[in-house]
C-alpha cells in the first residue's frame, strides 16, 4: 500500500516536469498548426498524471517483494537493453535489435534457435518499416561504414 503510494508521489512529479518540459518544444518555421509538436508528449503526461493519482487514491494492498531469483532476472533485462543502446550506433539497430530481441526472447524460455529467428526478423522488419515505410533513419552501423 505505501510502495503504491510512494511511486505514484514519484510518478505524479515526473509527469508535471515531464510535461512543463514539453511545453519547451517549439514548432518548425512556419509551422503553426493547431497540434505542434509538443501535443504527444503533453498526452503522455496526462497520462501518467491520472495512472499516478489512481495509484495514490487506490492502491493495491501489500505485497511481499518478488523472490531474488526475480530480481535477477530484471536486472538481466536492464542488462540487455543498456546494451542495446550501448552498441547500437556501433554495430547498428539490425544487429542490436536482432541481439537484445533474442535474449530477451531466450530468457523467457524460448530455445535459442527460434529465439534467433524471432529477434532477427523482427529486427529486419522494423529497420524496413522504420526506414522505408515512415522515412525515419535508423543507425547502420559505423562497425561496417554505415552512418
Amino acid at each position: 500500500m505505501i510502495n503504491d503510494r510512494v511511486l505514484g508521489l514519484v510518478g505524479l512529479i515526473l509527469a508535471v516536469f515531464y510535461g512543463l518540459g514539453a511545453q519547451e518544444f517549439q514548432p518548425a518555421f512556419g509551422g503553426g498548426g493547431a497540434i505542434g509538436p509538443s501535443a504527444f508528449p503533453t498526452l503522455l503526461a496526462v497520462l501518467l498524471a491520472i495512472s499516478s493519482i489512481y495509484l495514490m487514491v487506490k492502491p493495491d494492498p501489500d505485497e511481499s517483494w518478488p523472490p531474488l531469483k526475480t530480481l535477477g532476472e530484471l536486472a538481466i533485462i536492464l542488462g540487455v537493453l543498456i546494451g542495446f543502446v550501448l552498441i547500437l550506433e556501433w554495430v547498428g539497430f539490425i544487429l542490436s535489435a536482432g541481439l537484445a530481441v533474442s535474449l530477451l526472447a531466450w530468457r523467457m524460455s524460448a530455445k535459442p534457435k527460434p529465439a534467433a529467428m524471432v529477434g532477427f526478423s523482427s529486427s529486419v522488419f522494423m529497420f524496413a518499416l522504420f526506414t522505408y515505410g515512415l522515412d525515419l533513419a535508423l543507425p547502420g552501423g559505423t562497425l561496417w561504414g554505415m552512418n
